[in-house]
Order: structure tokens, then C-alpha cells, then sequence
């Protein structure tokens, strides 16, 4: 029942907002130097006061620079994301703006089914964060919009920071064997972490957001939390036993979580949209062979991923220096996709920008006669000319005994990956700088 989700909710906001008067007064943390924290302004910088400003330069040499807001449902959204690798004299525009589209959870016993942005108060239920959890970097103040408790919409909420990666790169070259010298490249790199923490229900969501130094950006949400002692059904097999013997079983449901992405690569709107499949063929007695089509993406577009297709977005604004159109690739992880909606059978929609149209699903803006309250049915034919970017990332899940309590942490999400943004790597060492396309001397 979506009501007593939701009160369940607020009961629980409501604790944690008494909890915070206790640790509220705890100064937001300043951060060591390279860490991630506001920027004097500059010509360069994003075009927003500092309080909602972030520049971070990385490891490496490159600056991520955005701004950030927060709405009354969609909670986090960024804006004016740019990327300046070192060597490039001015910050490259990536995207306009970019958040959740939604976060639809049915159950398999068909008792429930939520809209958590939309419908579960998401946003409002923003978790204040211990500076234990945000090590290393700035805890942000967040006003709320249309808080539970309007005297206290202020919350320490958004955490930025840099987290280590492991290898951004490693090549080794020269002698091998016992003896032989081997020079190695390689650099430990860093992200640019930001991340909230939503509750609803029982669930806590840790929304992350993380921009690397070589340009990829990767977007993922991780369910935590607990699992609700009021979702325990009669064993009708669409659960799984919790607790001792057979008696308490946790109803499985899904969490299929939708992004929505405003590209402007290089400061432009009018991106264009392209589809790659490879197909392979193999003849007896011959090394098989791989074709790769590209098939542009012309009009709105509801897209299914395959074990050998991609999309880029692609720029009609700018190149890089080997004079290639700036790209990113959409890059899924792993999901499971729930077939009960419309909305969620495919993997990936590409729609004409529409400012009404803001959640995938229980869109709440009036958007006109027949334009539907989900995004599948945006997908009517248009021309692309300003496309916008969902991503569907679903996750099925059927509870464990691991699961109590605290859950641990369930991601889902994807990537963005640079392609031709730079003419090189953007964390090429200089040794390494004139290895540019075919280097070797002709014979």
C-alpha cells in the first residue's frame, strides 16, 4: 500500500531529523588540498554562485567543473557539466543537465507497486550525512523543497570528494625476463565523487555520481538500508524464507531505475544519435570475420541493448585535434529487465527534448492530449534535434539471509565513455606524446 510506504518514510525522516540536532552543528568539512570543494570564480568556471559550484583537477591534470540543484522530486540534478583534460585550453561542455528519471519498484505478488521520485517522497527524504562518510572532502547543505518538516529543510546532504580507482593506465615496454629492464607507465588515478542518500520506506539510496580523469563518467545507484518487516508474505513463491525455517518469506520486487541525460557537447544542444551492431560470420575452415554498421539515429527511438550493439551521442559542434567529431558511448551494466510495464521493456530511449517531459514513468507535468505520463510513449516519431537521453538500468531482487540487517549495498547503473573527445589519451604521459596514430617510419 503506497500510503503507509510513505508514512513509514516520513516516521523514519522525522527520527532522523530529531537525530540531527544532536551532530547538525558539526562545521562542513574544508578538506585537504586537492580535494573536492568549491572554486573562486573564474571565466571558466560554471555559471553559478559558489555555494552550488564544483571544480575538481584530478590526477593527472584534468578539471571537471559543474553546477548542481536540487528539485522537489527528482532530488540531485547537475548542470553545465564540463571536462578539461590538460593540453586543451578551455573546459570541453559535456552536459546540460543530468538526474534520476525515476526509480519504479513493483513486487512480484503484484501487491505494490511505487514510483519512489514521483510518488514516495524520494527527495524529501534526503539522509544527513556524518563526515565519516564523506572522507577527505566538503559535506554540502541542501535545501530541501517542500520538506516534511518545514522548519527544518536544511540538510548536510551531498558529499564531494575523490576516491581512488586502481590503474587508470598501465604499459610496459623495453627488456622482459629475468634481468630485462622494463619501463612501466602507469598512474593510480582518482574520481570526482558526489553522492546523496534518499530514503524511502525502508530502502536508503546512495546515488552516486563519479567523473574520472581519462573523461568517463559513471552513474549508479546502490540500494541499502534494511528490509521491510511489513513485506513478509504467506510463501506463495514469490519470496524467499528469511529468519528461521520457512515462515517468514521476503516479497521479491524489482528496482528498475531510469536516468535522464541533456547532452551539449560543446555548448550545443543538437547532438546527433548513432547505433552500432556487429555481426560475425564464420566460414568452415576460415578465421572468422566481423562487420560493424553504423545506422544514425534519426527520429525518437525506444532501443534494446545486444550482445554486440552500442550508441554514441555524437557532437556537431566541435572535434578533437585528429579532427573527429566529439562522442560519448553509452555503456550499460548489468541488467535485469522487467517486462510488467511498458515503459521498461527496453533499455534505452532517445526522445525529442520536451521540458514537460521529466520522469519515466507517473510523469506528474500535464504534457497534453494523448502525450502519455511515460516515457515509452514519447517515443512517437519526431525528429531528433535536441535529444534526450534515458537509460534503464533494472535489478531484480530476491531477498537472503545476508540481507538483514544492514543490507548491504545492491549497484545498478552505467557509464558514459569518452569517444574522440581527445585526440590521445588525456592522461598520456609525455614520453608517450607522439604516439599518434601510425608513428612508425616507412620503409
Amino acid at each position: 500500500m503506497p500510503d503507509s510506504r510513505l508514512r513509514r518514510a516520513r516516521v523514519r525522516a522525522a527520527a532522523a531529523i530529531g537525530a540531527s540536532a544532536l551532530i547538525g552543528t558539526v562545521a562542513i568539512a574544508a578538506g585537504p588540498v586537492g580535494s573536492a570543494q568549491a572554486a573562486p570564480r573564474t571565466a571558466a568556471a560554471a555559471d553559478c554562485s559558489a555555494p552550488y559550484r564544483i571544480e575538481q583537477k584530478l590526477d593527472g591534470g584534468t578539471t571537471w567543473r559543474m553546477c548542481w540543484h536540487y528539485e522537489s522530486k527528482a532530488g540531485l540534478v547537475l548542470d553545465d557539466v564540463s571536462y578539461q583534460p590538460k593540453g586543451e585550453s578551455a573546459p570541453i561542455k559535456v552536459l546540460t543537465s543530468a538526474k534520476l528519471g525515476q526509480i519504479h519498484v513493483p513486487y512480484d505478488d503484484g501487491s505494490n507497486e511505487y514510483d519512489d521520485l514521483t510518488g514516495q517522497g524520494f527527495a524529501q527524504g534526503l539522509q544527513q550525512l556524518d563526515p565519516a562518510e564523506c572522507p577527505g572532502g566538503t559535506i554540502k547543505t541542501v535545501r530541501v523543497p517542500d520538506a516534511w518538516d518545514p522548519d527544518h529543510p536544511n540538510v548536510k546532504g551531498l558529499c564531494a570528494t575523490t576516491r581512488a580507482r586502481g590503474h587508470a593506465y598501465r604499459m610496459g615496454e623495453g627488456g622482459f625476463g629475468a634481468g630485462g629492464e622494463n619501463k612501466v607507465y602507469q598512474l593510480q588515478g582518482k574520481d570526482l565523487l558526489l553522492y546523496t542518500v534518499n530514503q524511502v520506506g525502508w530502502y536508503e539510496y546512495i546515488t552516486e555520481w563519479r567523473f574520472a580523469g581519462d573523461g568517463t563518467m559513471t552513474m549508479q545507484v546502490g540500494a541499502t538500508g534494511t528490509l521491510s518487516p511489513m513485506d513478509y508474505d504467506a510463501g506463495d513463491g514469490r519470496g524467499w524464507p528469511i529468519g528461521k525455517g520457512a515462515k517468514d518469506y521476503a516479497t521479491s520486487h524489482a528496482h528498475n531505475v531510469f536516468w535522464r541525460l541533456n547532452f551539449g557537447l560543446d555548448g550545443s544542444p543538437k547532438s546527433k544519435v548513432e547505433q552500432y551492431d556487429s555481426k560475425t560470420t564464420a566460414t568452415s575452415g576460415r578465421i572468422p570475420k566481423t562487420k560493424t554498421t553504423r545506422t544514425p539515429v534519426g527520429k525518437e527511438l525506444a532501443g534494446d541493448a545486444a550482445a554486440a550493439r552500442w550508441w554514441r551521442v555524437v557532437s556537431t559542434a566541435g572535434k578533437n585535434k585528429d579532427g573527429h567529431p566529439r562522442s560519448y558511448e553509452i555503456v550499460p551494466g548489468h541488467t535485469t529487465k522487467y517486462q510488467g510495464r511498458s515503459f521498461t521493456k527496453h533499455d534505452v530511449y532517445f526522445t525529442e527534448y520536451n521540458k514537460c517531459e521529466q520522469f519515466a514513468s507517473n510523469n506528474l507535468r500535464n504534457c497534453g492530449a494523448g502525450a502519455g505520463k511515460s516515457v515509452d510513449k514519447w517515443v512517437n516519431g519526431q525528429t531528433l534535434k535536441h535529444p534526450i537521453v534515458w537509460v534503464n538500468i533494472g535489478f531484480h531482487h530476491i531477498a537472503r539471509d545476508e540481507d538483514q540487517e544492514p543490507m548491504p549495498v545492491h549497484w545498478q547503473g552505467f557509464q558514459l565513455s569518452p569517444r574522440d573527445v581527445t585526440a590521445m589519451n588525456p592522461l598520456t604521459p609525455p614520453a608517450l606524446s607522439g604516439h599518434n596514430g601510425h608513428t612508425e617510419e616507412a620503409r
